[in-house]
């Protein structure tokens, strides 16, 4: 029970990190969108 709990464990904190990594992504890649693109002056 415990070596079950502990892998579980394990698979929701690399779970955790790998959506982490993607946030930290999509926000840099936004940030990027908005620093490079024309500025709408409408």
């Amino acid at each position: 029970m415990v070596k079950k709990l502990l892998i579980l464990v394990g698979v929701v904190g690399v779970a955790a990190v790998v959506a982490k990594k993607i946030k930290a992504s999509n926000d840099e890649r936004a940030l990027w969108h908005e620093a490079t693109t024309a500025p709408d002056l409408r």
